[in-house]
């Protein structure tokens, strides 16, 4: 079963963020930049939050507020589940599952290490079962 670690290993290290005090605009030009659906909010090296395409949406769309006049923190989600390296991909799924998010910050002695979203999950899982077909196969031709 693989882990979080594993999943990690086979990413760019690169973690995009941006500070609780920028403009919410800044954190929508780097998700489009980088064609990804949520940044990390870090106060230093410290995660504050999270601020997702969602957050966006809820936050300042359907609440008339201005993106270039409201900063990170007053949108993100501050209370941010997160996984550690040696957690198993399936356990992963369930809690992005269970608390209806999609993507989980990794977290190793208190520092942020990765983010895995629920396309790396969904590809680790196609992979592990493309894999055990192979074998399967392999096994029964054999």
């Amino acid at each position: 079963m693989r882990t979080v670690r594993q999943l990690l290993a086979d990413k760019p290290a690169e973690v995009f963020a941006v500070a609780p005090g920028a403009p919410v605009v800044d954190a929508i030009r780097l998700m489009a930049e980088k064609s990804i659906g949520a940044v990390l909010v870090l106060d230093g090296a410290a995660l504050a939050g999270i601020l997702s395409e969602r957050d966006y949406a809820r936050k300042i769309v359907l609440q008339g507020r201005s993106s270039a006049d409201t900063p990170v923190s007053a949108i993100m989600s501050a209370q941010v589940v997160t996984v550690d390296p040696d957690t198993a991909v399936p356990r992963c799924m369930q809690v992005m599952t269970e608390r209806r998010i999609r993507h989980l910050p990794v977290i190793e002695d208190g520092r942020v290490v990765g983010v895995i979203s629920i396309g790396d999950l969904v590809k680790a899982v196609i992979a592990d079962q493309q894999a055990e077909l192979e074998q399967l196969q392999r096994y029964i031709a054999g």
